[in-house]
């Protein structure tokens, strides 16, 4: 009989754009796929690769209990009808409520802890309470994915798992025939690009205070570009307002948001990720990486898996623009084939860890462990 597997996270987009594949190959070994998510644009394309799609309300970043508690009782109803075996869950509030909802309905479950965010940094009530529905949900896991060594040591720390269920994933990885070798030619002008939601956490502010202090001094000789989600719900959210003062003082391009990210990555010479945040392990610059540019991130968690320090890129301190401002600077001073070579390390650094493959074979095979499949 046909085993039925479920794949839920916060948002559709999220489900078709980094576990697309994870979704074909599950069909492809003959499972029956159900995606759960909020319904938006990226449901029925979720459909179009053959699964199931079913609408769930999910309040991602509120803090309100009575909204929480209808996602639970939405994924309860749904397990409870739907005679599942197996629930991959992405994003937070589906690690939590949709983990407690399968138990209840005696439903394996896999998990992906893809970067804390604020959660082990702040001490709020709320940072509290979520820490809590951390540990009360994720004990009940059969299986948890993290997407860094420090996230399941913090996990392990603080007693939120059981080690042995525990297992490392390079990141959501890169799917390597899509993002290929791509070196730009060399026009005299040196362009970055940070790919991101436009949240301040994910070093946005650092990111235009360099860019201001670099076109200062190299004028139209250096690019800075961004996109990704504006104006999100979100607490450290970028605005419009602040967004268009950039780009109308000339420092920034804002490039809005894109499916064929590709076709932007393919333009830069160097991609920019100066990060606070928790991150898993950024996939902005896994796929940057796939396609031959070299990177400049924060030595942070998540952020450090990705970069060689003088090899493929450079590490800058965490919330120092001095600091960023050095990196890029570097970046800018080496000729364009010495930037190229970086980038070249940068794939073959991205196909040696980071192969979308290697996550995907995980995923097959722990999903044959705990449904006992030959």
């Amino acid at each position: 009989m046909m085993k039925k597997i479920v794949i839920s996270a916060n948002t559709s987009w999220y489900l078709y754009n980094f576990r697309k594949n994870t979704i074909l190959s599950l069909l492809d070994k003959g499972y029956s796929v159900t995606t759960i998510s909020p319904k938006d644009s990226y449901s029925e394309k979720l459909e179009s690769l053959g699964a199931k799609f079913i609408d769930i309300s999910i309040d991602q970043g509120g803090t309100n209990p009575i909204n929480d508690l209808k996602t639970f009782k939405y994924f309860n109803n749904i397990y409870s009808s739907g005679n599942y075996d197996l629930v991959l869950n992405f994003t937070p509030k589906n690690n939590i409520y949709s983990t407690l909802a399968a138990k209840r309905n005696n439903i394996k479950v896999i998990n992906n802890i893809a970067g804390l965010g604020i959660l082990f940094i702040n001490e709020s009530l709320t940072s509290k309470i979520a820490r809590l529905l951390y540990k009360i949900s994720q004990r009940k896991a059969d299986k948890i994915f993290f997407q860094n060594e420090d996230d399941k040591q913090l996990f392990l720390q603080h007693g939120l798992a059981k080690e042995a269920i525990t297992d490392r994933l390079p990141g959501s990885g890169a799917d390597l025939s899509r993002f290929e070798l791509t070196p730009t030619s060399d026009d005299g002008v040196v362009r970055f690009l940070l790919i991101a939601r436009m949240l301040y956490d994910k070093g946005i502010g650092h990111y235009v205070e360099a860019a201001r202090e670099l076109k200062a001094k190299y004028g139209d000789k250096v690019e800075f570009n961004l996109l990704g989600f504006l104006a999100v719900e979100n607490p450290s959210a970028v605005s419009k307002e602040d967004m268009q003062g950039w780009v109308d003082e000339g420092i920034v391009n804002y490039l809005g948001v894109s499916d064929e990210v590709e076709k932007e990555i393919a333009k830069a010479d160097c991609m920019v990720l100066p990060s606070y945040y928790r991150e898993g392990v950024p996939k902005s610059l896994l796929e940057a990486g796939a396609m031959g540019k070299p990177i400049v991130t924060t030595d942070n968690v998540g952020c450090r898996e990705t970069v060689d320090d003088g090899i493929n890129g450079y590490l800058c301190e965490i919330r120092s623009t001095a600091s960023l401002v050095q990196a890029l600077d570097k970046m800018i001073t080496h000729t364009h084939q010495e930037r190229l070579a970086m980038g070249v390390k940068s794939r073959e650094k991205i196909e040696r860890e980071f192969d979308e493959k290697i996550v995907i074979n995980k995923y097959l095979n722990a999903i044959k462990d705990l449904l006992k499949e030959k």
